[in-house]
């Protein structure tokens, strides 16, 4: 079926919950980090999906950009490939892009939040530091979690055994688990697993936004995601422009 596709730049800010940030985060939640950068300059919101539907399926990169390179140029794919919705955070400054990190389970940009809730099935796509090529997979979608596992483990991806409590994704407030099933799944992506996705291994922003730098590895990686998630789900309430 074909869909026209709309892409949603959005600037809006809206106060978010109380609380201490975590530990390795500078600013609590997005409107802390909002009031401190610079939309446009500092970091992107881009969503992208079937106009005025929620796809049955959301794939996100909260921490994209150069916060954990190369997970936003996956979420952007997987959805475009399986006609899906994709939301990305992207950290675009010079230098210290960290400063940009959000946890998930504090993640309340409105619009990725908006995404996910009008979702019943949530990728959540991070990056981790290791430079080991493995990914650690999280989040409440056991059953899901599962065949991503052995779907990964097929296309020839190593696959740690365990997961630390630290990014196991398996909070109801984690941003991956918060669509309309209440349960999704996390992808962390060592630093060594996401260099084998691109030309010569470099994570530049200019390098890994150039298509034709990507390897054959990074479309059997996606491609290995997507033959395991559930197709001809019926879409859910449509997503707002504003």
């Amino acid at each position: 079926m074909n869909r026209v596709m709309i892409v949603l730049v959005v600037a809006v800010a809206l106060l978010a919950g109380a609380g201490p940030a975590s530990a390795d985060d500078r600013y609590n939640n997005y409107a802390e980090l909002a009031a401190h950068k610079r939309e446009g300059i500092d970091y992107l919101r881009t969503a992208i999906g079937p106009a005025g539907v929620g796809a049955p399926v959301a794939h996100i990169a909260i921490h994209g950009g150069l916060i954990e390179a190369g997970t936003s140029e996956l979420a952007r794919y997987a959805a475009e490939k399986g006609e899906c919705t994709s939301y990305t955070f992207e950290g675009v400054q010079p230098k210290d892009n960290d400063d940009l990190h959000i946890t998930a389970t504090r993640f309340d940009e409105p619009i990725g939040v908006r995404v996910v809730e009008q979702s019943s099935y949530t990728v959540s796509w991070h990056g981790m530091r290791d430079s080991s090529p493995i990914t650690h997979i999280g989040g409440r979608d056991t059953a899901l979690m599962k065949k991503v596992r052995s779907a990964l483990e097929r296309a020839g991806f190593a696959v740690a055994d365990e997961t630390p409590d630290k990014i196991n994704g398996d909070s109801p407030q984690n941003i991956a688990n918060r669509n309309q099933r209440g349960k999704g799944v996390q992808l962390e992506l060592s630093t060594g697993q996401r260099r084998q996705f691109f030309r010569d291994g470099k994570l530049d922003l200019d390098w890994i936004e150039n298509s034709s730098n990507r390897t054959p590895a990074f479309y059997r990686y996606v491609d290995a995601v997507l033959s395991v998630l559930p197709a001809d789900i019926a879409p859910s309430e449509p997503v707002p422009a504003n």
